[in-house]
């Protein structure tokens, strides 16, 4: 049942309706305890303006299941929303390392525009070619890279 309101609250996400999303991965979150709603939740949080409440549901969500990248990412990117990119780096680094992630190409590709912002091109190409090996052909990875290559230019 828990699974069936995580897809419904996607649906809802997708069809921009934040507020009835965060409501059914709360009702997720009641049913399975489970990391993967409290990032979900935290994820609508931060969509409704409330980061920091987006960041201790992540943090929640960590305790329950250290090994789940999401969380650390969503993390890394709500600290650079709120300015704090040098903790965010950390954040990007632990999501990379976590065992359990399928998106392993977004903390890279987060990085990769952390560094580009901090004028380290070099850095932010490695990043964005680790996000490219794992995600081979994503629009935003390649879309990342070519426009690194053309300020270098």
């Amino acid at each position: 049942m828990s699974q069936n309101l995580i897809d419904q609250g996607l649906r809802l996400v997708f069809e921009g309706k934040f507020e009835e999303a965060r409501i059914a991965f709360k009702k997720a979150h009641r049913e399975a305890q489970s990391a993967e709603s409290l990032t979900y939740w935290g994820w609508m949080e931060y969509q409704l303006g409330n980061v920091e409440k987006a960041i201790r549901l992540c943090r929640k969500a960590i305790r329950r299941d250290p090994e789940l990248g999401n969380p650390y990412n969503d993390i890394g990117s709500y600290l650079v929303v709120l300015g704090r990119e040098e903790e965010a780096i950390e954040w990007f680094e632990k999501a990379i390392a976590a065992p359990k992630y399928e998106a392993r190409h977004y903390p890279h590709l987060n990085l990769g525009r952390l560094f580009v912002k901090r004028r380290l091109p070099i850095r932010a190409l490695q990043e964005f070619q680790k996000a490219d090996a794992w995600s081979p052909g994503d629009p935003g990875v390649e879309a990342a890279i070519k426009s690194l290559i053309e300020s270098l230019n």
